[in-house]
């Protein structure tokens, strides 16, 4: 098992591939970095962990917002990352943010066959 981090943004259509995802593997924890929007209104069967910022923040502001928020809350070494939903902002911020905490990054997605490492 691993700890898995997404991103859940207001993208059309990409909720269900994140949900997917969350629900389609045992996972020791999941993070969904999201606004209140997301929190309010994602339904999953799994436990999640819902790590809010301000996507109107500047860049940096916004990658110190999710780092500390992630900031010893995961004891591995790794996780896994979605990054389906959201914008190129939001995927700069949350990849910046994990590998300044030290982590490495499995890239994972729903595919043919199941949520697989990409």
């Amino acid at each position: 098992m691993a700890n898995l981090i997404a991103c859940l943004s207001e993208g059309k259509g990409t909720w269900e591939h994140v949900k997917r995802v969350v629900e389609g593997q045992e996972w020791d924890s999941v993070y969904l970095v999201t606004n209140e929007f997301g929190r309010d209104n994602f339904k999953s069967s799994k436990k999640v962990e819902f790590v809010l910022v301000d996507g109107n923040k500047f860049l940096p502001e916004l990658i110190e917002e999710i780092r500390s928020k992630l900031n010893g809350k995961i004891a591995d070494t790794e996780v896994a990352l979605n990054l389906i939903s959201g914008t190129g902002k939001e995927h700069m911020a949350v990849m910046s943010a994990v590998l300044k905490l030290g982590f490495g990054v499995r890239l994972v997605a729903l595919t043919k066959t199941g949520v697989r490492e990409v």
